[in-house]
């Protein structure tokens, strides 16, 4: 198919005239009576055209080569999102691609002849029975704390819903902060140090609010959670 050519190629690649009397300027010019839009008259189709056609520099596929080749570093200035919650007294925290979404508390049913004091049994999440686990158990956490103001915080408790190594888990948490952002920098390795079972299961330190907030090994704790449903 030939290629349209307007009166003046050279006028049109220099003065760009749909930035001064086509829509993009004061809409003068005479050719948009009959196109309307400066997209579909020669003039600009042209000038698009002739931009495709412009040699690439020498080093243009040599360059591009190379970048796309290299591997890919993190940068320093790289962002870890995690969701932060509250188990009892313990601020914990989980990668928040793992965080399908946070729910009310529902009812949760009891499973029969079941093995393990971490599966709770089975809750309703828009239609469809979940799992429910109990990370204070997992983690060794201890019970809760029995004081008027654990009774008040109740009314924070939520369901974190969570995919893990493929599958959909509900985990009952006492308060949730919400989504928060450390520069990679802030993330620090957790000492063998940490107490509890929650040593296990930590993969990180996060410094949030004058609290150092455990980041969990959400691969750990999907293969925890599997065993204890066997």
């Amino acid at each position: 198919m030939p290629r349209p050519q307007p009166d003046d190629t050279a006028a049109v690649r220099t003065h760009s005239c749909w930035n001064h009397v086509g829509v993009h300027g004061d809409s003068s010019c005479a050719k948009l009576t009959e196109h309307i839009h400066c997209r579909n008259c020669p003039v600009y189709t042209v000038a698009a055209v002739s931009l495709l056609d412009v040699q690439p520099p020498e080093d243009y596929l040599a360059h591009w080569t190379q970048q796309v080749a290299q591997q890919h570093q993190p940068e320093d200035g790289q962002k870890l999102s995690v969701v932060i919650f509250r188990i009892g007294g313990e601020w914990l925290a989980l990668p928040t691609p793992v965080l399908k979404e946070i729910v009310s508390v529902r009812t949760i049913h009891s499973l029969p002849h079941r093995r393990s004091a971490a599966a709770l049994g089975l809750a309703n999440i828009r239609g469809e029975l979940l799992a429910c686990f109990a990370l204070r158990q997992v983690l060794s956490l201890g019970p809760a704390v029995d004081a008027p103001q654990e009774r008040q915080r109740a009314i924070a408790a939520r369901f974190l819903v969570l995919r893990l190594d493929g599958r959909y888990a509900v985990c009952p948490v006492d308060e949730v902060h919400g989504i928060v952002h450390f520069q990679s920098g802030e993330v620090k390795a957790a000492p063998a140090t940490v107490s509890r079972a929650t040593v296990a299961y930590t993969r990180a330190l996060l410094p949030w609010q004058s609290r150092t907030v455990g980041l969990l090994d959400e691969q750990l704790l999907a293969h925890t959670l599997n065993r204890s449903l066997a």
